[in-house]
């Protein structure tokens, strides 16, 4: 499967901007049994052990991590960009390659204790999963884990995250 799912990735050169080579996902959400695929080794990533939620990061990483919930049977957390969310929340600033952005998430959507995997569909520098997992942190969540479809490796956003486990389906 996992052969099957780095054929299907569709390389964008210069996009969004030159000199990038994007990762296009999108064959591989068109195709049921290759999301099916996707999702079943994005569970795997718990390594067996019990979550209560799964936290999504905007706006990707959304796609995966809820159908990771939904077949896990647990809750779905969104991690946002500023703005987006409707109640009181918690905010993180990180750096991007010209400038900040800032993510939230609601301040109640985790418990102290309640195991959390962070999803998203790509680790590149590693500044947003940065960000969320701090967000995680100061909710009291007990972060089993942070997952990727893709892993861009030479990007070293791994490093950012070296507090916890980091697990990745393709490696570029």
């Amino acid at each position: 499967m996992v052969e099957r799912l780095r054929d299907a990735i569709r390389d964008v050169p210069d996009f969004p901007k030159d000199g990038i080579v994007f990762k296009d996902i999108t064959p591989i959400l068109g195709d049921g049994a290759l999301f099916r695929g996707a999702i079943n080794l994005l569970c795997e990533t718990t390594g067996g052990e019990k979550v209560d939620k799964i936290v999504g990061i905007d706006a990707r990483g959304f796609i995966f991590a809820a159908a990771v919930a939904d077949r896990l049977g647990v809750g779905f957390v969104p991690v946002r960009k500023k703005g987006k969310l409707p109640w009181k929340c918690k905010e993180e600033a990180y750096a991007l390659e010209y400038g900040e952005a800032v993510v939230e998430i609601h301040e109640d959507a985790i418990k102290p204790g309640e195991k959390v995997l962070l999803v998203d569909d790509l680790l590149a520098t590693g500044g947003t999963a940065a960000a969320a997992v701090k967000l995680l942190g100061e909710l009291g969540a007990e972060i089993i884990a942070v997952s990727f479809l893709i892993e861009l490796s030479f990007l070293n956003g791994r490093q950012k995250l070296a507090a916890y486990p980091v697990r990745s389906i393709l490696n570029y």
